[in-house]
């Protein structure tokens, strides 16, 4: 087993703790032996077997962040929920720091799902998913392949496999782009395999540059001020490694979404940059799916990207409950 690395037990989210739940750390493991680590959040005013919601995401956040802020917000509302760090993140195990995987990542899910079946304050059969930003993408992927998971909500989606395979806006979606980028990366494994160490690819810039674009600000705003960094948060700080997502780029994640029976919400922003991942894998998960009226996209006029990890009044978390209560029911 690769024990997690750490595991604080006082208060160090970036949002308040509330008072109408019990919180405590949690530990479960992957099929591949990682230990995982995980914030559990219980209603006060709970009884008997709950629904159970795992949550996780953004891509290079941690638990102490959106997914945190998700997880208790759900918890208020009657549902067992569990926001966790990925393999190789935050305070879960994994002894290479800092790596990604479309498979492992997947697996993550899948083991939250494994840890609350389990529990005896769960009803094993109303477990749901909430994937952010690129753990939105992540998720898809988990419904697509888990027939547990009876409800999944995306919210402000990454598509990782396409944005690590074509670049932002598919501004590289060509052979020769994706081939340049395949020489860099493998130059640098091996620079990484001499130094017995892997080199960081940096987190969100700081200082901003004046010109950067709206989306870098974006970004920005969220995890490089009090607002919502995390000392333990890689995109606060030094970043994946730079050949730690490198796998995303020929495996594909969202192949068999349209394969999707259970219940899928999907969230955006109108204004975000990223809305268009939202958009066409939405598109992708209709196309001949035979399950298509427990289906639904949901787009928030005026919204940005990061206005969906942790803006409480744009968070549209009156319709995620909603949808839970129905489809969990």
């Amino acid at each position: 087993m690769q024990k997690a690395h750490i595991m604080t037990q006082e208060w160090d989210k970036t949002f308040p703790k509330s008072e109408k739940v019990e919180h405590q750390k949690v530990t479960f493991h992957n099929r591949y032996g990682i230990e995982l680590v995980g914030d559990l959040y219980t209603p006060k005013s709970a009884q008997g077997r709950l629904p159970a919601i795992a949550v996780c995401g953004p891509f290079g956040a941690v638990k102490e962040q959106a997914s945190g802020l998700y997880a208790q917000t759900m918890a208020e509302q009657g549902f067992l929920t569990l926001a966790f760090d990925p393999s190789f993140t935050g305070e879960s195990g994994g002894d290479i720091r800092y790596m990604s995987s479309p498979d492992i990542n997947t697996e993550d899910f899948q083991a939250a799902v494994d840890y609350l079946s389990t529990l005896e304050t769960v009803d094993a059969d109303r477990i749901g998913i909430i994937g952010i930003c690129g753990w939105g993408g992540l998720a898809l992927n988990t419904a697509a392949l888990d027939t547990r998971v009876k409800a999944t909500v995306t919210s402000t989606m990454y598509d990782m496999a396409r944005i690590n395979a074509n670049g932002y806006f598919d501004s590289e979606d060509s052979a020769d782009a994706r081939y340049a980028k395949r020489v860099a990366l493998n130059t640098q494994r091996t620079q990484d395999y001499r130094n017995g160490t892997y080199a960081l690819g940096g987190g969100v810039v700081d200082p901003l540059p004046e010109d950067a674009p709206f989306f870098v600000k974006d970004y920005y705003d969220y995890y490089k001020t009090p607002r919502g960094y995390h000392a333990r948060s890689l995109n606060s700080n030094g970043g994946w490694n730079v050949i730690g997502c490198m796998s995303f780029m020929n495996q594909p994640i969202l192949r068999y979404s349209n394969e999707i029976r259970s219940a899928v919400l999907m969230i955006h922003g109108e204004k975000a940059h990223s809305c268009y991942f939202t958009k066409d894998a939405y598109a992708h998960m209709m196309e001949g799916n035979a399950y298509p009226d427990n289906k639904e996209l949901l787009i928030i006029p005026g919204a940005v990207h990061t206005d969906l990890y942790d803006r409480t009044d744009v968070i549209p978390f009156d319709k995620i409950t909603e949808f839970f209560r129905k489809e969990l029911h």
